[in-house]
């Protein structure tokens, strides 16, 4: 069943996306969203974050929420899962297990994860039923039997964990580069040996800091944008040698 906060966020986006509110105009006041749609102010401050993770929309200090934009983007703002993020933008998308293994935890794993053993999962997503995304997850062996009972083609992970176990993936920290697609990657993208992706690396944790996995995310290129939105008083985007390191924030990157 669909969040009330998830309705109202779809109500919103479609009005911003139709031009009801314009680049540059105000939403409502919070105030004036609960009354419009029964509900309480919190809710609606959540229906408005997730447009915010979208880069739909920003805020001023002091100020109701201005409409930054109409381009739909995958944001690291807030932590959402690659089937969250489509379903809220109106895709279709799906996902299918390659393979699965528990091994043991090797290089920077066991510190990373609190592991000696791990689940490795090789997971394809799609988008409008075309190969967009590889995930190689390596999930903490707390959590492996959890994933190892979900079907094949879940279509959201992040989600069936919460509904089985009530796992909240809570923080995460995301690393971007650009790598050539290996023979594996080219046959199951659908794109020729060498090609450019987007890779994304994340590890991911609990509210508490407990370790849940970590993944190498590689994108088919011109399958999707990622934004970083940021201001003045904060810039949480690091520029390193070799790698970006993410926390929130603006800029757009192309896959």
């Amino acid at each position: 069943m669909v969040a009330r906060y998830e309705r109202i966020a779809d109500e919103l986006r479609d009005e911003i996306l139709s031009g009801a509110h314009p680049v540059g105009s105000q939403l409502p006041s919070e105030a004036e969203l609960a009354e419009r749609h029964g509900a309480a102010r919190g809710t609606v401050r959540q229906a408005i974050a997730v447009l915010a993770a979208e880069g739909l929309v920003g805020s001023r200090q002091g100020a109701r929420r201005i409409v930054l934009g109409r381009t739909r983007s995958q944001s690291f703002a807030e932590l959402h899962s690659f089937a969250q993020w489509a379903r809220a933008n109106g895709y279709r998308y799906g996902g299918q297990v390659i393979a699965q293994r528990r091994r043991a935890a090797r290089g920077p794993e066991p510190a990373r994860l609190g592991s000696a053993q791990v689940l490795e999962v090789l997971r394809v997503r799609t988008l409008e039923g075309e190969p967009v995304l590889l995930e190689r997850t390596v999930y903490a062996e707390w959590v492996a039997g959890a994933v190892e009972k979900l079907p094949a083609d879940c279509e959201s992970v992040t989600e069936a964990l919460y509904e089985s176990i009530g796992l909240v993936f809570a923080y995460g920290e995301h690393l971007i580069d650009a790598v050539p697609a290996g023979a594996q990657d080219a046959r199951l993208l659908g794109v020729r040996r060498g090609s450019p992706l987007l890779r994304q690396r994340r590890t991911t944790t609990t509210h508490e800091g407990r370790p849940v996995e970590t993944s190498d995310d590689r994108y088919r290129a011109g399958s999707v944008a990622f934004s970083i939105r940021n201001s003045i008083g904060a810039n949480p985007l690091v520029r390193q040698a070799g790698d970006l390191r993410f926390g929130a924030g603006e800029h757009m990157f192309e896959s």
